[in-house]
């Protein structure tokens, strides 16, 4: 208050001074840094957007901050897109101000088909809400066996949109719950071509690292991809004793 009030107090001399312009001139700069303080003195959002994207009301798990969803409020002063990304699980989060949102799920980002329709979300408070998508194939039955230096899986696959084919599926182990495709220690792979019959058990192994063998457990998770498709859908991470 007192640097304000010295800066009155010495632009009011400035006006009484034949230099009228500079005086003028320093009164708009001061106005400019109050107003810039202002903007950046909003309180932050207080309130909460939480939910999942779901085909059935079961989550698709995906790669962790790899897929995303934008929240857009029409009619705010600064109308800018909100990116919100996917977890592993796929749930998401997102901090936010009392209002209504448009949700949109972006084209071609995640293993499911485009999908353009916009969500209507009124978040007050603490809001959930479920997204739906059209998978093009989830994992279904996964189990994991340790044996030796080795995690065995066992699965099987579900077919949900037909427009696209299935490429190859995946086995990844990982140290920790975010294991994925960019997030791994080790993977074993097979090509569609060798799989006669996606809806019966799939098997797939993969060694142990080195590098893990004296920790007390892994992860492991299996990821399918489909052609043309570059994120892959996942079963949820599992994690795996190995003492």
């Amino acid at each position: 208050m007192l640097i304000l009030k010295l800066f009155v107090i010495h632009s009011i001399k400035l006006c009484s001074m034949k230099n009228n312009y500079l005086s003028i001139i320093s009164l708009l700069v001061f106005i400019s840094i109050l107003s810039g303080c202002k903007k950046d003195n909003y309180d932050p959002p207080t309130s909460k957007l939480t939910g999942r994207v779901v085909y059935q009301n079961q989550p698709i798990g995906v790669r962790s901050n790899g897929v995303q969803l934008e929240i857009w409020q029409r009619g705010f002063q600064l109308f800018t897109k909100v990116p919100v990304y996917i977890a592993q699980d796929g749930t998401f989060s997102a901090a936010l101000f009392d209002g209504d949102y448009k949700l949109t799920r972006l084209t071609g980002n995640g293993p499911w088909a485009d999908n353009t329709d916009t969500i209507n979300v009124s978040v007050r408070g603490t809001t959930a809400i479920d997204v739906p998508v059209d998978p093009y194939f989830i994992v279904k039955t996964e189990t994991y066996a340790k044996s030796g230096n080795t995690i065995n899986a066992s699965f099987s696959l579900q077919r949900v949109n037909t427009t696209k084919n299935l490429e190859l599926v995946r086995i990844y182990i990982g140290q920790t719950l975010i294991t994925d495709q960019n997030n791994n220690a080790a993977n074993t792979q097979r090509l569609a071509a060798a799989i006669t019959d996606p809806t019966q058990p799939i098997t797939l192994s993969a060694t142990i690292p080195a590098a893990l063998t004296g920790k007390d457990f892994v992860y492991a998770r299996i990821g399918v991809k489909t052609v043309g498709v570059a994120e892959l859908a996942y079963s949820m991470p599992q994690k795996i004793a190995l003492k």
